[in-house]
């Protein structure tokens, strides 16, 4: 298929993913989109998990005007993302900070620690289907969701592990930009170059607010979602610019003194290391097809796994035996597998 690059603009984004070993999310939600219960941990390490990114960490904001059709994150529905998974292992679980969009008033929840918004970018407040006037996503950039979090909170502690993801906003947009001529092939490596940098910055501060657990995870390639490898050019700009974005996030959390503080989680590497090996991780489909029907998902407000219910699943078992939900977000299985890199790091970092 040749998909323009505008199409991938309509389904807030990427960043993610790849692995090791299966572990499935074991959850049920209700229509509040909260988990059912507490879980007990799945080990002797306990935390409090906080997060903060864009659509792959999002654990519900949009779920007002999604989960009518039973979607509420961007995967696919009902199956967690990997945030949720991590917080579950530890002991815990996360619900969005805030919700709201689409029409819906932006509503705080105190007791939300999931700050993630899909289409959110680094810094700038104008990500995918941002509207001012409220009938978009509110895509509150990564760098506000934290000082949501200290206006609210204060500061961050020692029993929590923070979860920081983004940039594949930022990627996807200059990426558009680019391929419709609207900007030049070093412009929009500048931008992402300096979105990194934005980033590890904003690391630097959740450090100094408190925090002793971080974990920081770079760009997966979005070249080889199911967008990038229809793409026209096999998804090269994509992988071109994630590959900026992440040398250049390690060098910036290197020269602000701050890499050997957190967990660094490569996702770029992983996601390529998944799709050589998909069926061996439990997959029939890696980036050929999505598990989610995009055709009935037109029928949505967005085509979009915001908006995937098993009602709109390609086949029965999509969400186990698909990578990805849609053209760039990962299926619940995929998250699962993230989830369990992560989980593992966080345990090694803490012995």
């Amino acid at each position: 298929m040749n998909t323009p690059l505008h199409s991938v603009v309509r389904s807030l984004r990427f960043g993610i993913l790849g692995v090791v070993v299966a572990m499935l999310a074991a959850c049920n939600f209700g229509n509040d989109n909260k988990p059912a219960s507490n879980p007990p941990p799945a080990t002797s390490v306990s935390f409090q998990v906080v997060s903060f990114g864009d659509s792959v960490s999002d654990v519900g904001t949009y779920a007002p005007v999604a989960q009518v059709v039973g979607g509420g994150r961007f995967t696919t529905n009902p199956g967690q993302v990997w945030t949720q998974d991590v917080a579950n292992f530890f002991g815990g679980t996360l619900t969005a900070a805030f919700t709201g969009g689409y029409g819906f008033p932006l509503t705080a929840h105190p007791e939300g620690l999931g700050y993630a918004q899909g289409g959110a970018r680094v810094t700038d407040p104008n990500g995918i289907h941002f509207q001012a006037n409220g009938l978009g996503a509110t895509t509150v950039p990564i760098a506000k969701q934290v000082q949501n979090y200290l206006a609210a909170h204060t500061s961050f502690n020692a029993g929590q592990l923070v979860l920081v993801q983004g940039g594949g906003s930022d990627i996807l947009i200059h990426a558009q930009l680019t391929a419709a001529g609207s900007e030049s092939r070093a412009q929009a490596e500048q931008a992402v170059s300096l979105a990194a940098q934005q980033l590890a910055t904003i690391v630097g501060q959740i450090l100094q607010g408190g925090a002793k657990h971080v974990v920081v995870s770079n760009v997966g390639n979005i070249g080889a979602t199911p967008f990038g490898f229809g793409s026209a050019d096999g998804g090269a700009l994509l992988t071109g610019l994630s590959l900026t974005f992440n040398s250049t996030l390690t060098s910036a959390l290197q020269a602000a003194g701050i890499q050997n503080l957190v967990v660094n989680i490569d996702q770029f590497t992983f996601i390529n290391t998944v799709l050589t090996n998909f069926k061996a991780n439990g997959f029939l489909i890696s980036n050929t097809g999505t598990g989610c029907n995009l055709q009935l998902l037109a029928k949505e407000i967005e085509i979009s796994a915001l908006f995937c219910s098993p009602k709109t699943y390609t086949v029965p078992d999509a969400d186990q035996t698909y990578m990805f939900a849609d053209d760039v977000h990962p299926t619940t299985h995929l998250h699962a597998l993230f989830a369990t890199l992560v989980e593992q790091a966080v345990q090694a970092a803490s012995k």
